[in-house]
């Protein structure tokens, strides 16, 4: 796992500050390396430049030979990646090889999508020929998030090389590491030097990024830095912008006869990844009564049965710390100021006191608050609410600015097709957890939580851009009846 940056095939010290990423559950230094300046990422950015028109008049099939002996690569060594990313981020092992293993399986996926939604078709055939071909827009910059430090940022930079563009790739400053690694694993594959570059460093770095000669921004992670990455480009109608950018998501539980199997949803939902995942439950609306009284306390004592460990544990855990014990902090924090705005604990959130990230998924009843915000917590906090009717369920899950994913828990088919209906997300899931996604599907959401941009599958679509052409071998001679000539 190199330190370095990585700018035209050549890899070199960032000529900024040192920074270093940490173990979240034991504090341990995992990297240390310098930032990339304003003038590395220039230089990044013009090695890009320099190689795109090579790389899109490569034919297609070479392109994707490169990304299979990547795939391949990633097969070979998703073990190893696996255990980077456990050490980096504390995600639980079991889970960070599902990670790696989505790594690789990305790449088959984005060459069935290029096929499927951005291949040759021909639209009109006679003497003229109908064509629509979809062309690269250039230079793409990708900026990584840290819960998952190498499968996000590999959807982005896989369907962005495919289609024929070159990319500048800011990993989180939080998770350096999973992002180095998938880059020198590229390399090894074969990508041409300049096709793929990688800087490394935090909101300076991104910001001289983002400011830098592009012609797309592949952005996952807040909505405040989506938010100002969307101002920042307000005027420049030539970037194109895919934004994924969380969610308060909510979730439905409403007549289940198996209360054990619908509480293990909802903590799946809530809790899986430590919470942070965008497409985490972070809202949970009960019917008043005996029916929400019985699914709390079924909640309330599988949460309990959760185990909280470092990530390569025996038995394995359920969650590992979030990122960060600034992160811990500030959840803590805001359960806190929950609980003091009315809101009743029903399982605490704490930070344990050994200056790790660690904290216990907490889950608060907010039914009597006055002002709830309407903000994610990214981490394991659970705000529920007891509504008096179904409708009055629906209202509340769609009283949010954000749009990402939503759920519904309930035996009752009807109930499901009207909140499918109703609902306003881009992954509406039924019966299932709100975390669950398929990468051969679309990918995002509305309102804060994107641009209307999907990606997963739908990452195909912002890579290239249609081109429409009428096509004839030869010119056709003027008719005898050509209206207006003689």
């Amino acid at each position: 796992m190199s330190n370095k940056i990585l700018i035209n095939g050549e890899w070199r010290d960032g000529s900024g500050a040192s920074f270093s990423s940490f173990d979240p559950s034991t504090g341990e230094e995992i990297w240390s390396g310098n930032s990339a300046t304003k003038s590395d990422v220039e230089d990044a950015v013009g090695a890009a430049r320099a190689a795109f028109p090579t790389w899109a008049l490569t034919p297609i099939a070479e392109r994707i030979a490169v990304m299979e002996r990547y795939r391949d690569i990633m097969k070979r060594d998703g073990e190893e990646l696996a255990r980077l990313i456990s050490r980096e981020t504390g995600k639980p092992y079991w889970e960070t090889k599902t990670e790696a293993a989505a790594v690789a399986g990305k790449v088959d996926i984005s060459i069935r999508a290029y096929d499927e939604r951005t291949g040759v078709k021909e639209t009109l055939s006679g003497a003229t020929t109908g064509m629509l071909r979809h062309k690269p827009h250039g230079v793409m910059a990708v900026l990584g998030p840290y819960n998952f430090p190498a499968h996000l940022a590999n959807g982005h930079i896989v369907p962005a090389l495919i289609a024929g563009n070159t990319a500048v790739f800011k990993p989180s400053e939080m998770t350096p590491g999973p992002g180095a690694f998938i880059i020198e694993r590229m390399v090894e594959a074969g990508v041409p030097a300049g096709v793929v570059n990688m800087v490394q460093g935090a909101r300076e770095t991104g910001e001289a990024l983002t400011g830098a000669d592009v012609d797309g921004v592949l952005f996952t992670g807040g909505a405040k830095t989506g938010l100002a990455i969307h101002k920042q480009f307000a005027d420049r109608l030539d970037v194109i912008l895919a934004l994924e950018l969380g969610g308060n998501n909510p979730l439905i539980w409403w007549d289940t006869d198996n209360v054990d199997a619908a509480a293990l949803a909802v903590v799946q939902s809530a809790f899986l990844t430590s919470g942070q995942r965008c497409t985490c439950a972070r809202r949970l609306f009960l019917p008043e009564g005996a029916a929400g009284d019985k699914a709390i306390e079924a909640l309330a004592k599988l949460t309990d049965r959760l185990i909280v460990d470092q990530p390569f544990a025996d038995p394995q855990p359920f969650m590992g710390p979030v990122i960060s014990p600034k992160i811990a902090s500030g959840l803590e924090r805001a359960f806190d100021q929950l609980v003091e705005r009315d809101g009743e604990a029903i399982r605490n959130l704490s930070v344990r006191d050994d200056g790790s990230a660690f904290v216990t998924p907490g889950i608060v009843d907010v039914t009597r608050s006055s002002a709830v915000p309407d903000e994610e917590h990214f981490g394991p906090l659970l705000k529920v609410w007891r509504v008096g009717d179904f409708d009055e369920a629906i209202a509340r899950a769609n009283d949010t600015s954000f749009g990402l994913s939503a759920g519904i828990l309930s035996d009752d088919k009807a109930k499901w097709e009207k909140f499918l209906a109703l609902s306003r997300a881009g992954i509406v899931n039924w019966n299932r957890q709100t975390t669950g996604a398929s990468g051969a599907a679309p990918f995002g959401g509305i309102g804060a939580s994107g641009n209307h941009r999907p990606s997963a599958y739908y990452a195909a679509d912002y890579c290239a851009f249609p081109v429409a052409s009428m096509e004839g071998e030869k010119l056709l001679p003027i008719a005898a009846d050509q209206v207006g000539v003689k």
